[in-house]
């Protein structure tokens, strides 16, 4: 991905957001309406998420695409898939 810098004073404030990062096994992905089920380490299945070409603002970007299609050409060549999760709190 990208990185963006930003040069700051010592006297000022800023909000730095907390991101974190989880890695979760593939267990499917529909092409069609873009969802897809995770497993968890618990065993259970999170289903919750979409393919990042599914976005509700906005546009999807080439590398979206880009992720979209490897993620579907391991499904289907039966590779064991793991998907990283990356959230801002």
């Amino acid at each position: 991905g990208k990185k963006y810098e930003d040069l700051c004073p010592s006297s000022h404030n800023l909000d730095v957001p907390f991101v974190k990062r989880t890695e979760y096994q593939l267990l499917s992905a529909d092409a069609d309406t873009g969802e897809v089920s995770l497993l968890l380490e618990s065993g259970a299945c999170k289903d919750d998420l979409n393919l990042p070409t599914f976005v509700k603002v906005g546009e999807p970007t080439d590398d979206d695409k880009k992720v979209v299609e490897e993620i579907l050409k391991g499904m289907e060549d039966g590779k064991e898939v793991i998907v990283i999760v990356q959230a801002a709190c």
